[in-house]
């Protein structure tokens, strides 16, 4: 008799998100037991095509809700804490509840849990904040967040790794195709600019991000479940390594896709979120990931989406 594999009981909150949108059921799909949880906070309806899982146990409910969190965490194998106010605009418009939400509900979360449960944490590489120009940031490089959301993040990690039983991966910035689109993430906005406008207008154009297709986010949380034992503890930037882009070189990757966006370059004004760094993604790719979309991929599939979404419906600001 062939060995039986024990199913994972896995708790997922903001699971109705971007990521989460695509991650719920990615896990259902290779046979783990997940219970959602989401305030649905933006109206979405990401999850419907998952209710028919037998496997998923859906609630609508607030992290900050603590009976509730303690109830679900009982019996869970692993908790990827996905709820959150995403982005600097948002977070500094909402500083308390970005505090409590972002950083305050997962600390409880994490001291109601016992050191058998793996955590798996959504953090960001917007940590770097300002690099030097010739500076490529890996996991030992100086966290010098510029914006509150980064600094809540950069505080959270620190804690969760403290605790034995956690991986943090340091996002980098996401883009793609979602059941939960946003227009806010900056691949995104560009694409959907050069699809509907045909022209954008930039300010510091020469400062640099690195990105991440959403499924390989999804990917990347499924290796880490699948390899916590000696992830563990651990920080790792997650992203393309071949893309470590300047919003010029980002705009000009679109323009080859549509033609007639024009780029122009203001030679005054300050970008809101000043985030200019150049990561290494060496070391999770040590662990045998590798991301499966290039940015040209996911340009191509935002173009088509484009044709289904308008801006009002999708942002997070």
């Amino acid at each position: 008799m062939s060995e039986t594999v024990a199913i994972k009981k896995i708790l997922v909150t903001g699971a109705a998100g971007y990521i989460g949108s695509l991650l719920v059921p990615e896990l259902l799909r290779r046979g783990n037991q997940v219970t959602a949880v989401d305030n649905f906070l933006y109206g979405q309806t990401s999850l419907l095509d998952c209710c028919h899982e037998e496997a998923l146990t859906l609630v609508r409910g607030d992290v900050r809700d603590t009976d509730l969190m303690r109830r679900l965490l009982a019996g869970a194998d692993a908790v990827i804490p996905l709820a959150c106010l995403v982005g600097a605009p948002v977070c500094e418009r909402k500083p308390w509840e970005a505090r409590a939400i972002n950083l305050e509900a997962i600390k409880t979360l994490l001291a109601m849990s016992s050191s058998q449960q793996a955590f798996i944490l959504p953090t960001t590489n917007s940590g770097y904040g300002h690099s030097q120009a010739d500076e490529i940031c890996t996991e030992t490089s100086p966290l010098q967040p510029i914006s509150l959301y980064g600094r809540l993040k950069v505080e959270l990690e620190q804690h969760l790794l403290d605790s034995g039983h956690a991986v943090s991966l340091r996002l980098a910035t996401a883009f793609g195709v979602s059941p939960r689109m946003r227009l806010d993430l900056l691949v995104n906005d560009f694409t959907y600019r050069a699809v509907t406008d045909r022209f954008i207008v930039l300010f510091e154009a020469h400062f640099r991000r690195n990105y991440i297709h959403v499924r390989d986010v999804v990917r990347a949380f499924i290796h880490a479940l699948d390899n916590f034992a000696r992830m563990k503890n651990e920080p790792f930037n997650v992203g393309l390594s071949d893309a470590n882009l300047s919003k010029k070189e980002l705009c000009l990757e679109i323009k080859k896709q549509v033609p007639d966006f024009t780029i122009l370059e203001a030679p005054i004004g300050r970008d809101p979120d000043q985030r200019n760094y150049r990561v290494s993604n060496a070391k999770i790719e040590a662990t045998g990931f590798r991301p499966q979309w290039p940015l040209a991929r996911g340009i191509a599939e935002l173009i088509k989406g484009f044709a289904v979404v308008r801006r009002h419906q999708f942002a997070n600001v």
